[in-house]
């Protein structure tokens, strides 16, 4: 079976096994466990951030950060397609008592300087007031849009000229650091936190880190134990952290896997599939006659998974557990399976 369901599918390397079994571990509830430390200090240092604290999931981190930043009943502004608002369960609401105004940002995936400008709102005898800008890269319900920096920067420039904070959900955030050749520290150098998982493109089995001023990184810690997510001797899941952040740049072979994808299932009657950014490929197959679902349960038959991502669209990952050949078996059998559909 070639899965291209997710880049979360990716198993760990027999040296995060090793390093798991083998971790140095303490109390992370104390600040005790150096293998923790040690990641979050390098994770803090990649994103030029002063500090950082370990999480069980992206989610999580994107929950905690919004919890961190708000006063429950402000407004919090993000894309309408942005995964905090759309796959996260309403955490803004039920974890954080915030009401989220959506933005409608298009193909550029964060809001124009004027959008923020617009969305905004003053607190006042009658209105809560916004408490917070959050931004995605890459944007997963977007097609993994790595954005631009400069966009990334006007956007949390509006926001602080209104003195609102700027949280960036960077799940995939390295994806869109390597697709567009900008160091981390840098990407981030505008906004006030980021997001970005280690359980992903990276390979690690668990894990996700929120990066910040020192102040702020203090106070999540106290919310991530609200929300269940202190964790005591957690080095054994923290190892495979660390080496996972030594396959940045690897990134740069599941956005090549996926452009080739992209252009085998262009290949194919009836599919069309827009050059990736990254390493997310939606691919319409309106033209062959079948929704998303249909074509997901067709290519199932034939050996490959995928999900469905609307109507007539299917979304599809590249990640470590798929190289250059699995792609093209992978087209082969979607090649066939569209055929006998």
């Amino acid at each position: 079976m070639i899965d291209f369901r997710s880049d979360t599918v990716t198993r760990p390397s027999d040296e995060m096994r090793d390093a798991a079994r083998d971790a140095e571990v303490g109390d992370d509830v104390y600040q005790d466990d150096p293998t923790i430390n040690e990641l979050e200090r390098r994770a803090a240092d990649l994103v030029g951030m002063e500090a950082a604290l370990y999480v069980p999931s992206g989610t999580m981190g994107n929950q905690v950060a919004i919890r961190t930043h708000t006063d429950r009943g402000q407004e919090l502004l993000c894309d309408e397609q942005a995964h905090i608002y759309k796959w996260e369960l309403g955490g803004i609401a039920q974890l954080s008592s915030v009401q989220p105004r959506i933005l409608d940002c298009g193909e550029r995936a964060v809001p124009t300087p004027e959008q923020v400008r617009e969305g905004y709102v003053e607190e006042d005898l009658h209105r809560p007031g916004t408490g917070l800008l959050c931004l995605e890269n890459t944007h997963n319900s977007r097609g993994g849009i790595a954005v631009p920096k400069a966009d990334i920067d006007a956007a949390a420039d509006a926001a602080h000229d209104l003195d609102v904070p700027v949280h960036l959900d960077g799940a995939r955030f390295l994806n869109a650091c390597v697709a567009r050749d900008v160091d981390p520290a840098e990407m981030t150098a505008e906004v006030d936190t980021v997001m970005f998982c280690l359980s992903k493109g990276l390979g690690a089995p668990v894990g996700s880190i929120v990066a910040g001023p020192q102040e702020f990184v203090d106070r999540a810690r106290r919310i991530r134990k609200l929300f269940g997510g202190a964790m005591r001797q957690a080095g054994m899941i923290a190892a495979p952290g660390l080496l996972a952040l030594e396959n940045v740049e690897r990134l740069a072979d599941d956005h090549a896997n996926a452009a080739a994808l992209a252009e085998g299932l262009n290949d194919i009657e009836g599919l069309s599939a827009p050059a990736p950014d990254t390493n997310i490929v939606m691919v319409n197959s309106e033209a062959a006659g079948l929704t998303g679902e249909e074509l997901s349960a067709a290519c199932k038959e034939h050996g490959v998974k995928f999900h469905a991502f609307g109507e007539y669209t299917c979304r599809l990952c590249t990640h470590l557990d798929v190289d250059a050949d699995d792609v093209t078996e992978g087209l082969s059998r979607i090649e066939a399976a569209v055929g006998e559909a």
